[in-house]
């Protein structure tokens, strides 16, 4: 019996999922997540900073920023939301804004579970291909994504 859609087994060899148990009720953390004054304040890794040009959170709305390298490098991004279940779980696929045929695309799930006074936070990522996975991880997508939540955990601590 085939089936159209896929399962996890079938993105186990392109994928990365990082998860982390914040120490802040889960309304609070998707409120910094979806609102681009708090987003701007942590996203990334060590050294950037962030430009939001347009953050729309709902099914078909989009954000557009530019992420600002350490080195000066500027890199545009663009993400399409696809469900937006408030302070559960956001889906949207990340692109870097206008390359049709962008080779970096991917596709993320957030979800946010109450863990009493914390949130258990984790992005699963998949990529198109196991090469486009393994040229993010060269490039440091790991320690980047342990980073990003470093900073998202360090703007919850001083918003409480």
């Amino acid at each position: 019996m085939s089936t159209s859609h896929q399962t996890l087994s079938d993105t186990a060899n392109r994928e990365l999922v990082h998860t982390r148990l914040l120490n802040a009720p889960r309304a609070l953390v998707f409120k910094v997540w979806t609102e681009p004054d708090h987003i701007a304040q942590w996203w990334g890794p060590n050294g950037f900073t962030n430009t939001i040009h347009e953050m729309e959170v709902r099914p078909g709305g989009v954000m557009r920023f530019i992420m600002h390298g350490p080195d000066g490098t500027n890199w545009p991004n663009r993400i399409v939301f696809h469900e937006v279940v408030k302070n559960e779980r956001l889906t949207y696929t990340h692109d870097s804004d206008g390359n049709e045929n962008d080779p970096h695309v991917f596709e993320v799930v957030v979800r946010f579970e109450d863990e009493g006074n914390k949130t258990r936070l984790t992005m699963h990522t998949v990529f198109p291909t196991e090469e486009a996975l393994a040229e993010v991880k060269k490039f440091g997508a790991i320690e980047g994504g342990n980073q990003t939540f470093n900073r998202l955990e360090a703007y919850l601590a001083k918003m409480q």
